[in-house]
């Protein structure tokens, strides 16, 4: 998919629908909008954004969010908050795919990145 250009999306539905581990939808000069899918028994990795905010929003699934030294449940409806240079991962332990929108203050991904999946992703990094 390439990067969207309307100002006003379905994000919910769009995330819900989305079944790649991450699509880049947006990318301004301060903040992106990126779609995610974590499939069962998956996780996104553990890694620090230095320099760079990031919130997770949780439309489908459940999951284990790890940041910092704090471990707790999440889904739907929830959103997690990773300051810039805290340590942070999230695990689907949910019986079908974990679905998250997420935004990173300044953009983290360079704009229209799409992978498939983590191994693509963890390639492509």
């Amino acid at each position: 998919m390439k990067e969207v250009d309307k100002t006003t999306l379905p994000i919910v539905q769009m995330a819900k629908d989305n079944d790649e581990f991450r699509q880049v939808l947006w990318t301004g000069d301060n903040t992106q909008l990126v779609l995610m899918a974590i499939p069962e028994g998956g996780e996104i990795g553990g890694e620090v954004h230095e320099g760079h905010d990031q919130l997770l929003y949780f439309v489908e699934g459940s999951g284990e969010a790890k940041i910092g030294d704090t471990t707790v449940a999440v889904q739907p409806g929830d959103v997690s908050i990773v300051p810039s240079g805290a340590f942070h991962n999230f695990r689907n332990t949910g019986s079908a795919m974990l679905k998250l929108y997420t935004t990173y203050c300044p953009p983290e991904h360079a704009p229209g990145t799409e992978h498939e999946t983590k191994k693509q992703a963890d390639a492509d990094e």
